[in-house]
């Protein structure tokens, strides 16, 4: 059985473009996978940022954390067992001002952790988190997505393959404010790459 985890980021509960685009993508991919298993993590209402505790815990050795440590580490050892769990990850994010939502970042920064998702080498950086599959679902006003000025797909991109995540495909719904067609071109683009 697999595991599919959506991500959604946008601060919009109705008419969200990107969480029609991650509904739309996981029906289609459940209709494929019928027995697949849906874990759903909406970070639009904040999570919580890194402080001097849980960083002091995150690079203390995990046989020596104190009972504070583990607790300060808790929630975070919660997202990773999440993406671990996960054979394909589904994000859906709106672009705020060039890149994304400050709650996605938050995520970001609880997921990325040395000895838990990559590790240090000679060689630099490895991720850990390979044989996934990612969907990155994007929207924006007037960012068109993979130009100078979209700083959200190129940076989910390379955080993704970061912790090991390397077959990443973005869906663009971008620049609606100009031409609102591009959200019915993305949910035809979901619907085809789940076929």
């Amino acid at each position: 059985m697999s595991t599919i985890l959506q991500i959604d980021a946008s601060a919009r509960k109705t008419d969200s473009v990107t969480r029609a685009l991650t509904e739309s993508l996981v029906k289609t991919l459940i209709g494929k996978d019928p027995d697949a298993k849906v874990l759903v993590r909406d970070v639009s209402q904040g999570l919580p940022y890194l402080d001097e505790e849980w960083v002091g815990a995150n690079f203390t050795d995990p046989a020596r954390r104190s009972a504070e440590q583990r607790m300060k580490l808790a929630f975070s050892d919660t997202l990773v067992s999440e993406l671990k769990s996960a054979d394909t990850i589904v994000i859906g994010t709106p672009i705020y001002n060039f890149s994304v939502p400050a709650a996605l970042k938050a995520w970001i920064d609880q997921i990325a952790r040395a000895r838990e998702t990559f590790v240090y080498s000679e060689n630099g950086p490895i991720g850990l988190l390979e044989d996934k599959r990612a969907y990155v679902l994007v929207a924006s006003g007037g960012t068109k997505v993979g130009s100078e000025i979209d700083f959200a797909s190129t940076y989910l991109e390379h955080v993704l393959g970061f912790v090991g995540i390397k077959d990443v495909t973005i869906v663009a719904a971008d620049q609606l404010m100009a031409d609102p067609a591009n959200r019915d071109a993305a949910l035809a683009k979901t619907l085809e790459l789940a076929a």
